[in-house]
Formats: C-alpha cells, structure tokens, sequence
C-alpha cells in the first residue's frame, strides 16, 4: 500500500514495502504542491554507501489532514552554474575558506528568508547580481543563523544577501527584500575604488558587495613580525590620519594619503634616514667615535614616537556628506571616518591599490604599514568606532546591519525610535549578546590578521549602556530582578567584561574615549577591569585654563602633573592608565589654541553652529593669525609651555598629528568635512621650523625618554616628590596662584626642579639648596629657539649658561611671566 509522506511543500509517495534499510537503491518520485511545479526525483541510498554532502534525508513525525505521516526533509543540489551548492555551516560568521570551498554563515533572527547574492565585480559597477541562491529555513538556518557551502570560481566574484522580513519601523524591523546588504563580518568591501570619485552616474552610495575569500589567497608574509609590547608607561602616542599624513604635495611621497604614503613617511616619526658613507667622509674620525656621532644624529633627528594611533581605517564613505562648499570652493565629504559601515573591512580606498584583486591587496598593504612600523619600533592603536554606524536615524540608508537585523544591532525604543547616544542618529546596542559578540570577534580578528597592538575606543561611555531589550535572560540566561531602562549605564557591562577578560584581547593596550553625547560621563570611573586606560578629559581642561593664567587651577595642575590620582589612585589603577593630551582630532590644534578665543567654522556650512563652543583657549591677545611680533612670541612661548607641561607629567602623553611643527586650522575647531589643507600634514612648514618649535618637541620627548622619573608605574611619593613656591618647600595652592614648582628625585639624571610661572609678572624664585650642587639650566620657555633647549649642540651653550651664574650662585632663577623651567642638579665645581 502506498504511503503518503507530506514535506511541506512536497510529497513524498513511496510503497510500504519500500525499506529505508540497508537494500538496493530505490527511486522515488516527489511530487510538487503549492506553487512549485513538476517533480523531482529522489535516489535512496542504503545505510552501508557513502551520501553525497548535497543530499540529506531526515525524518519526523507529522499530521496532515487528521492522518499521521512520517514528514521528510530533503536537501535539493542547488546547482547555479558555477558553483556546487551544500547545506554549510552555522559556524564562524562571515565567509570562511574551507574544505575547498566557501562557508556562508549569517545572523539574522527576525528574517523570514535569506538570499545569497552572488556578484562579480563588472556586475557591481552595473548594479547587477551574477547569481541568486535562495537559503532553506529548514535546510540553510541553524538558530537564526543563516548558512550555505559553495564550491566553485571565485575570482573576482563579491557577495551580499537579500534578506525579507516585517518592513516594520514602529516595530524596529527595516528588512526589504529588495536590497542587497553587507554581511557585517565582510573583510572587505568593495564599491568605488578611488578616495572621493562618485560612482556611476554620480551615486555617492553605489552598491557595495563584500568580498569573497578563497583558500588560495596568499598569505601575507609577517617576516617574522611579533607584538612590541612596550610597557604603556612608556608610550609617546601619535594620533595620526592616514589619508591627511601623506596627501598634501609637500610629502612628495610616491603614494601620496595611502597605507604606503605613510610607510614612506614613518621615519618622521621615529628616526630620519642617515648616508652612512656620506658622513664617513664629512667626519674623518676614529670607527668609534664616528658611529658615536651617528648615534647622536640620529637621536637629534626623530620626533621620538613610539605609538601610532590611527584615526577610523574601518571602512566607511566618505562621500556620506558630499556637498559643494561655496566658502572654500571645494566639496564637504566625510574625512575623518567616524562613521563606520563595515567593521572588519579596511578603509581600501586609504589603499594605493583600491579595488584591486578585490580588496586583497589593499588588505596586504595596510598589513604592510603595520609591519614597517613594527620594523621601526612604533605599535598601532586603531581608533574604532563601536558607538554607531553609518546608517544614521529611521532616515538612513540601509547598507548593512539594519537590513540584516535592525533591532538587534541597534538600540531601539518601543515603538522603533532609534536612540541616539551617539549624537550622530543611532546607537549600536553593543551589549546585545550578538552584538558584544560581533565586538569582541572583530576585535580579535584585527589582533591576530593585522597585528593591531591595542585599540581607542570612541565614545567608550556607549559601551557601558544597556542594550535594548536589557533584562536577565537576555543578557544572562536567568532572570535577575525588574527589567532595566534601555541605555542605563551599568556597573559591569557584559561587552567590556568579555574584552577585558578576553585571551587575546587583554593583552593589548585598551583606551576608553570615557563619554558619549547623551550626557554621560565617565573620566576617571570607566569600569575597568584594571587594564583600561582612558583618554582623560579632565587633563585636558585643567592644563588649558593653568597654562592661559587662569586663577584657581594651580591644585588640579599638580594633580596633573601627577598622572591624575585624584582619578585613578582610588580604583586601584596607575598613572599610566592616563592618556594625556592638550589637543586632539576634534578642537583647536596647539597653534590655534593660543590664537583664537573663538572657533570660525563657517567653512563647514553650518553657520558656525557646529564644534565646541567652551574652548579654554586663549590668543595672548589678539585674535587670529595676523598679530604683533609681542604676541606672535608669546604664542610660541605658550606653546612651549603646554608641549613642556605634557611631557613632564605623569601618564601617557599623545601629541596631535601636525602640532608638533604648529599646524593651524585657522580656528576651525570640527574639521571632519576637509579633505584639503586644514587637515593634511604640511611638510613643507614642518622643514620651516625645523630649528624652531619643531626641534622643541623633539628634544623635550627625548628629554623624557631619558628620564627614569617622568614615566613611573606608580603614583610619585614624597620620598621622590616635593613641592615648591616662589621659595622651597612653601607651595601656594591658594586660588589666586599662578606658580607650580616641584623637584623629582631622578636615578638617571639625579634631580630635576620644573617650575611654571604663569602669571602676566615676572618672578625670581628662590632653588632648594643642595650642598655640593648647583643648579644648571636646560629648558627656559621665554628664550628664543635654540636657547630655549640647551643642548649640547647649541652654539654658545656655556655663554648662554654663564649669563645665569649671578642667580644661579645666590639660588635664584629670574622667570619670566607665562613661562616654564626645567632645571639639572649638577655637582658644584667651585665648591
């Protein structure tokens, strides 16, 4: 008797005398219901012969029309016509090269349907796909984990998918089945190949496609390269553009605003290039005392960094805000890069290569930045950005996240409003147990394939939020009390937990940008697990205000001066878990810093209403470039002053890319529209003030590497700490001071006394006394360059000493109004 095995939209007929055990092979037909027509046929295979992986047969029971039926699952062979087609895997995420093939594997819970998108890269320029390959529920989704295996030609051939689903807004749901999206674990993406060209018909958001890895790509050959591991109470951190590094034509770089432009240029920041031979014959010396001088040349000429930290090299379009710009006559794109599409992905168009071999190369020639600057003893910290992405408000497009699973990658309220902590119209539900997944796997992916040496988190504070949909289940497995608001900061968020605790990540330098633009701020209380450093606002703020004369911060100062205790030492964390800055990417560079009381944005469109209004600048009294020589000298020496206070303090010092030879904005303090002068590196003004503030900067970074005392692992004591006043050992913390002296007990250079007057009146001060000592000057911020740093190679450096000898021999220092001192404790010839 026949029987009837009911598979949905198939149905089985076999005869009962038919056996699925071991026996010869039987055909059976499969007729087809619904809308799918005609038959296939079906070949059972006995137990004892080896299946196909492109068939599996599962049974089940089931009910259909009031009679019991055996149901049947069958894996149809999707043959397109390059590639064999499988079940695939659940697992990794991503495309994934294996068994020579390809895994498709997605995470997309809320779709009802998945589409795998096939494109080759002539189709992608033609909004077109190659091959569409329809994913089973029941046979290609494990969880809401979507999953397909291919085999087949690969080159050249991109992918996405097409997902459907509730088009649903209110509900938070935004699937449209007309769309191909990003997979988010794409580790590359491909659209537009040059920095700032439009797509085809002048489409600043052409399809993108991500690529398709293969299992013979080849591999990126490391040399060898390991991690430097400096110990972080060592770091001279750089925040450094890519593309702003090297375009400006001054570089004169092969490879001008690319991975390659910077490999081409990192010596800037360590150690020039020296001709060895032509030194040879300059200095006709003894073999010894020749490299003894190449020595010193080349630690005369490197600014002395030995961290990089990378503004976004994620992914992300930088025509996202493409415009015409009637002030400068050129067009607004996004060049910062803070508005990520895909987190795995490479910036390819910082590549010299761009689309190439389908993002491949460009893979390979960041890899190739890191190892040079590996090569030259500088790590690289990448500036991610994991607090929104580019897809904006209930406006933006849909690229990635959004048409995959909206209300799981994104904080959303009830009624499907997107919270927007960011201030940028979204909010990345980061610890979502998907999301702080897709974090933490991304986050090991550019430790273990880039090298990457630690990562700055932008608005870290958003981290700390709780995800949408926050309760115990979700976030434990078990229930832990009353449901919690939707963005409530928490004390132990699960995602930094899971970084923190993470085996690889751990051990890597981990920085918190510790606020966000919904009002939270965490400076000082980042949850921190011990290893966590932040970017500390406050430093910023208080030396700013010290540094202009501001009355009541000469306090705060000294706690600055000490790595911030009044932050970190109560947690349980060091100095070095401060990362102190005076500038950086956002606000006033140094030069405009004591140039502009106000900000003059106008050239961003946006009426001077964009950028930090509070500054704490100040333009020693005059307002813009155009200034007397009085003032343009006391902008020097406030600029000084503040590079002097930054590199003597406890912490971590980070120097913004371009302050060190005094790069001006011209008071624009939000330069994220620019891609032209205001935000590259100029080198030729660099070689200007090479004898100036430039050889400043050098020499006071050098001056801290030498110092044992300038870079502790703890929070300096009174055994190797004491204040001073205007006289020894009488500090004036009183609000109306403007004077903080102190000396450090020192085992490399014995005893430093630093002192700054920031007063508009001059003042002799009196030196602790050392019997058998006396004081030898080494840094005065009023003297002109070179005499403002006494090196060994100043001209008339012994003069320049003894025109101090009457002060000197009565104890006595003359400091000048709004400068600062750094003085060496000697043994006394005379004595």
């Amino acid at each position: 008797m026949p029987v009837l095995m009911s598979m949905g939209c198939f149905t089985l007929i076999h005869s009962a005398s038919c056996s699925l055990l071991p026996s010869p092979q039987r055909v059976l037909e499969l007729h087809s219901h619904s809308n799918f027509g005609g038959r296939i046929r079906v070949t059972l295979t006995p137990l004892n012969t080896r299946v196909s992986k492109n068939l599996n047969i599962t049974t089940c029971a089931a009910v259909g029309n009031g009679i019991e039926t055996d149901t049947a699952v069958v894996e149809k062979p999707q043959l397109g016509s390059r590639f064999q087609v499988s079940r695939g895997y659940p697992a990794p995420l991503g495309a994934t090269p294996q068994d020579g093939g390809v895994n498709f594997a997605i995470y997309s819970l809320n779709a009802v349907s998945a589409t795998l998108c096939l494109i080759s890269l002539s189709d992608l320029q033609h909004n077109q796909v190659t091959e569409c390959l329809p994913l089973d529920p029941l046979i290609n989704k494990t969880g809401g984990v979507w999953h397909v295996f291919l085999k087949g030609d690969f080159k050249d051939m991109l992918y996405g998918y097409k997902f459907d689903g509730k088009f649903s807004p209110q509900e938070g749901h935004y699937f449209d089945s007309s769309r191909v999206v990003l997979d988010p674990y794409a580790k590359a993406v491909i659209s537009r190949g040059e920095f700032g060209a439009l797509g085809p018909d002048g489409n600043c958001w052409p399809q993108m496609a991500g690529m398709v890895p293969f299992s013979d790509d080849n591999e990126f050959d490391w040399e060898g390269d390991l991690p430097l591991k400096y110990p972080q109470k060592d770091l001279v951190i750089y925040e450094m553009h890519v593309r702003g590094f090297t375009k400006h034509e001054s570089s004169k770089t092969k490879f001008p605003g690319t991975y390659l432009g910077v490999v081409e240029k990192l010596d800037h920041l360590k150690v020039k290039f020296l001709n060895i031979f032509l030194l040879k014959k300059i200095f006709k010396c003894p073999l010894g005392l020749f490299f003894l001088l190449v020595d010193i040349l080349c630690n005369r000429m490197e600014l002395g960094v030995n961290c990089v930290e990378l503004m976004p090299c994620h992914e992300f379009n930088e025509l996202e805000y493409f415009s015409y710009n009637s002030v400068l006559g050129d067009y607004k794109v996004n060049f910062w890069g803070y508005s990520t599409i895909n987190f795995f992905s490479p910036m390819i168009r910082y590549s010299s290569n761009g689309i190439r071999n389908c993002g491949r190369d460009g893979i390979n020639e960041m890899k190739f930045m890191i190892k040079e600057a590996h090569k030259r003893g500088i790590e690289v910290i990448m500036d991610v950005v994991f607090n929104h992405t580019a897809e904006g408000n209930e406006k933006g497009p849909i690229i990635s996240f959004r048409g995959v699973d909206n209300s799981i990658y994104y904080m959303v309220a009830p009624k499907g409003e997107f919270y927007n902590y960011s201030g940028c119209g979204n909010t990345f539900n980061s610890n979502h147990p998907v999301v702080r997944q897709f974090i933490v796997d991304c986050l090991r992916y550019w430790v273990t394939e880039f090298h990457v040496d630690g990562f700055r988190f932008d608005l870290a504070s958003i981290m700390t939020r709780g995800s949408s949909l926050w309760d115990g289940v979700n976030v434990f497995g078990d229930p832990i009390g009353d449901l919690m608001t939707t963005g409530t900061p928490l004390g132990s968020p699960p995602l930094i937990d899971m970084i923190s605790n993470d085996p690889i990540l751990r051990g890597v330098k981990l920085i918190a940008e510790a606020w966000d633009a919904g009002g939270l701020y965490q400076v000082g209380t980042f949850p921190h697990w011990g290893i966590w450093s932040e970017w500390n606002g406050k430093y910023r703020d208080t030396v700013r205000q010290f540094i202009k004369g501001t009355d009541g911060f000469a306090g705060a100062f000294a706690e600055c001066l000490c790595g911030s205790p009044n932050l970190y030492q109560g947690g349980g964390r060091k100095p070095w878990n401060s990362i102190n800055f005076v500038c950086a990417h956002d606000g006033f560079t140094l030069a405009d810093l004591v140039t502009y009381n106000n900000k003059h944005n106008l050239p961003n469109g946006e009426d001077n209403n964009d950028g930090e209004n509070h500054n704490n600048s100040w333009n020693c009294g005059q307002e813009g470039e155009f200034a007397s020589t009085l003032v343009r000298k006391l902008r020097k020496r406030q600029m000084r002053n503040f590079f002097l206070s930054l590199m003597v303090s406890q912490g971590v010092p980070m120097i913004y890319m371009g302050d060190e030879y005094g790069h001006t904005k011209g008071g624009n303090n939000n330069t994220y529209c620019h891609d032209n002068y205001l935000n590259y590196f100029q080198w030729d003004k660099k070689e200007e003030s090479s004898s100036d503030f430039f050889r400043f900067c050098r020499l006071m970074t050098e001056f801290r590497q030498e110092c044992e005392s300038l870079g502790l692992d703890d929070f300096p004591t009174a055994e190797r700490l004491q204040w001073h006043g205007h006289s020894p050992g009488m500090p004036d913390w009183s609000e109306t001071s403007r004077f903080v002296a102190f000396t450090m007990v020192d085992s490399v250079k014995g005893e430093i006394y630093i002192a700054f007057n920031m007063s508009h009146l001059p003042s002799a001060i009196t030196l602790p006394e050392r019997p058998g000592y006396r004081w030898e000057p080494l840094v005065d911020t009023s003297k002109p360059a070179p005499y403002d740093f006494l090196s060994p190679d100043v001209p008339g450096r012994e003069i320049a000493i003894q025109q101090y000898a009457q002060f000197l021999d009565a104890n006595l220092y003359p400091m000048l109004s709004y400068s600062s001192i750094i003085l060496l404790l000697t043994p006394d010839g005379s004595a």
